[in-house]
This record gives C-alpha cells, sequence and structure tokens, in this order.
C-alpha cells in the first residue's frame, strides 16, 4: 500500500519551484560602499570590498574557462586561421590575464583597494547609479572603464 502511497504523494504535493537568485541591485551596493571610508562601519566596508572581489573573481574564473574550451574547440582539426586565432588568444591570454574577455584588463597586479575606490567613487554618480540598476553592471563598467585593454596591433 505505501509502494503505491508515495508516487500519488509527488502527483498531489509536487516541489515548489526552484528560485533563482536575486541580483544585488546597484542601490544595496551604494548603501554600503557609502560607508567605505568611515571607522565603525566595517560591515559595509567588508560587505562592499568582498563584492567586488567576487565579481573580479567570477569573471576571470569564467573567462580561464572559457578559453580553455575555445582553445580545446580549436586543437581538435584547425585550419590556418584557428590557428592564428588561437595563438592570438594565448597571447593577449599570457599579456593581459584571463579578464582580457571580459573587456577589462587588470593585467600586473593591480591592489584591490584601488579597484574598490574606483567602484565607491562610481557609486557616488547619480546618473551612474541610475542607469545601471544592478550592481553587476555597474561594477563592470568601471572595470571596463577604468581598465580598458589595450588595442592589439
Amino acid at each position: 500500500m505505501f509502494r503505491y502511497l508515495a508516487p500519488l504523494l509527488f502527483v498531489l504535493f509536487p516541489a515548489p519551484p526552484a528560485m533563482a537568485v536575486d541580483a544585488l541591485s546597484t542601490a544595496e551596493l551604494v548603501s554600503h560602499c557609502d560607508h567605505y571610508a568611515e571607522n565603525g562601519h566595517e560591515a559595509d566596508r567588508i560587505f562592499c570590498v568582498r563584492y567586488i572581489q567576487g565579481f573580479i573573481d567570477g569573471a576571470v574564473a569564467t573567462d580561464e574557462r572559457v578559453t580553455r574550451n575555445v582553445v580545446e574547440e580549436y586543437q581538435k582539426e584547425e585550419t590556418y586561421s584557428q590557428r592564428a586565432a588561437r595563438t592570438r588568444i594565448g597571447n593577449r591570454l599570457n599579456r593581459y590575464g584571463s579578464s582580457v574577455y571580459a573587456d577589462f584588463c587588470l593585467g600586473q597586479p593591480v591592489p584591490l583597494k584601488e579597484v574598490v575606490e574606483r567602484v565607491v567613487a562610481d557609486t557616488q554618480k547619480a546618473n551612474l547609479v541610475t542607469s545601471y540598476p544592478l550592481a553587476r553592471d555597474l561594477v563592470y563598467l568601471t572595470l571596463r572603464t577604468h581598465y580598458p585593454c589595450a588595442v592589439e596591433d
């Protein structure tokens, strides 16, 4: 009897739908980064820094994996143009680091404090905050603006 009851329960009471992760709003990031330089607001400062650091780490990890996948694909059976593209990928990657395909290049190690201070400065610009309602978009814009990759000749 219980053998037939369990499947019936799954049909009658299905699992709730999976919820997507809510993206952090720019307003929420601003609420923490506004206190970045203030004493006594350690929790806000840490939140601000760790969000930006996490964004960069995520972009680097994703770009490294995408780059490896592209190189593996080209190596299967490559034409002259594919080999040239793969070689260029390697050169750009070696020169600028794995964030090159995210359109920002931190290249030589850039102090996290410097990057955070640039993002914090951009969170103070009302036009950017209203134009980019998601924190990830504002951080991405800041990185692309202040840390562009050099144009290949």
